[in-house]
């Protein structure tokens, strides 16, 4: 009975058609992912947490901040859990060049199909009502995450305005949904 059914057109379409669906979907959803795990070690920047130091008065009392001997700390944030369990710090670090990198520290999230990094305008808000507000307002993509776990490093365009962007998401582009995001406080 089934090797006369096969022999017909209309089973070679069905099979053929679920044949598509089912990569289409693998595609998609990448199940494997859910299983996996990518691990990053980037080295990160030393900087001090703390004042910038004061360099002497050039003239009178007027005292003249001395130009930072190595990287600055900007602003920092602990990641809250959003889609999947997410935990870590991220910390917007300024090079004595003037340029800015977003580092992820000791990041750990789950994986998934096309995760991104913004920096975006939206407020960290905790629970469901954070999930998929980021792309509601503005919002910087730095690149897709280089792996969900472990510290990695992502360099910010220049002319970024970092003044606005006060958060940052791992983003499921997607499907339009955060897995985890971390408010970014100035620290100086």
């Amino acid at each position: 009975m089934l090797t006369r059914l096969l022999r017909t057109p209309l089973a070679w379409v069905v099979v053929a058609v679920l044949a598509a669906g089912a990569a289409v979907g693998l595609y998609w959803f990448q199940p494997w992912k859910a299983v996996t795990d990518t691990r990053v070690s980037e080295r990160l920047s030393d900087v001090a947490v703390g004042t910038p130091s004061v360099g002497p008065a050039p003239t009178g009392d007027a005292v003249t901040p001395a130009p930072p001997a190595g990287p600055t700390l900007v602003s920092r944030g602990e990641f809250v859990t959003h889609e999947h369990d997410t935990s870590g710090t991220a910390r917007i670090v300024r090079a004595v060049d003037g340029s800015h990198r977003l580092e992820l520290v000791g990041l750990d999230t789950s994986n998934g199909p096309d995760l991104r990094v913004w920096l975006s305008d939206q407020p960290v808000r905790t629970g469901r009502a954070g999930w998929d507000v980021f792309d509601d307002g503005r919002w910087v993509e730095l690149g897709r995450l280089k792996g969900n776990r472990g510290d990695q490093a992502y360099d910010i365009p220049a002319g970024t305005d970092l003044a606005r962007l006060t958060s940052v998401s791992i983003w499921c582009k997607r499907f339009s949904v955060s897995f985890g995001a971390a408010p970014l406080t100035p620290t100086g």
